[in-house]
């Protein structure tokens, strides 16, 4: 790799990381893109992606980013299966971050783009992860239309598990809501909507314990926190709504962060606290978190940091 000083780049995959990287490249900006801990995003253990344009008969979220890996080679992007460690950002307009990396390597940069993405939140219990595009699913509007016509559960009180709720009553035979505590996170408005559908089941003080199913999800065993009574429950899909985590541990203290650990961007843009620093995907999105938008946003720092070379 050479010592000499980028101009950009790319810290994750997924759509943001290579849709960043395709614009970058086209630009002539020459962009290193780094694959992270989980090579291609959450696309990656999606089963089929129906709602990504272009595909008609919809694509696996493997074959879709890898589809992306090659769109970006194409035009030349340096991909590296690698993991950054350490990152120390520079204050002034023009100046050069450093970047560590996982075998003590460095790089510097004038220009990065952040597209770590977020993690969701998982219940902990066994066969969850293995589920995952089997029937367990952490977005309704990515994964709901699979379940048309069918019993489906949503776990979570806050406005997300509510929103998740709302979207497949639509589609849904029936929406199981399991609340853990005895009352809604979520807003007076949502509240007032999800109980005016005569197709969404509420369970206050009940909590997922067991999945049920051998090579896909079959069902959940439910239990009441009260009493402790458990009962089992036949379903198609489970959706779990209790939140995402951003992947930002390597920029905290040095970039502007939510109350949630979202990376803060400039409003219609993707400029951070720090010059020269960009950030697109799902570590800058806690609304939408669509392969979609997370695209469209890694379009937008690769031109965002193409006008900042231009001034700088």
């Amino acid at each position: 790799m050479s010592k000499k000083i980028m101009n950009c780049v790319i810290i994750g995959s997924g759509p943001a990381g290579y849709s960043a990287a395709i614009y970058a490249a086209r630009a002539d900006l020459n962009p290193i893109l780094f694959l992270g801990f989980q090579p291609g995003g959450q696309l990656t253990v999606t089963t089929d992606v129906d709602n990504y344009p272009g595909f008609p008969i919809g694509i696996s979220g493997n074959e879709l980013m890898e589809n992306c890996k090659k769109q970006a080679l194409r035009f030349n992007t340096l991909i590296i299966h690698k993991t950054i460690t350490e990152v120390y950002l520079s204050n002034q307009k023009g100046g050069v971050h450093f970047i560590n990396i996982e075998n003590k390597e460095n790089i510097e940069s004038k220009g990065i783009i952040i597209a770590t993405g977020s993690s969701p939140k998982f219940l902990g219990l066994d066969k969850e992860k293995k589920f995952i595009g089997l029937g367990v699913s952490f977005c309704a509007t990515c994964d709901g239309y699979f379940h048309k016509g069918k019993d489906v559960a949503v776990v979570g009180g806050g406005d997300t598990a509510l929103e998740e709720a709302s979207y497949l009553s639509k589609i849904c035979k029936n929406v199981y809501l399991f609340v853990r505590k005895n009352y809604f996170r979520a807003s007076k408005a949502l509240q007032n909507r999800i109980l005016k559908k005569k197709n969404i089941n509420i369970f206050f003080c009940y909590q997922v314990i067991e999945i049920i199913g051998d090579r896909f999800l079959e069902g959940i065993k439910i239990m009441n926190n009260k009493d402790k009574n458990t009962k089992i429950l036949f379903i198609s899909g489970l959706f779990i709504s209790i939140g995402h985590t951003p992947n930002t541990e390597l920029f905290k203290n040095q970039l502007n962060l939510d109350k949630n650990g979202y990376i803060i961007v400039e409003r219609g843009g993707t400029s951070t606290n720090k010059p020269g620093v960009f950030a697109a995907g799902d570590v800058q999105d806690p609304i939408y978190r669509q392969a979609i938008t997370s695209a469209g946003t890694g379009c937008m720092a690769a031109l965002d940091l193409e006008r900042y070379l231009y001034l700088y």
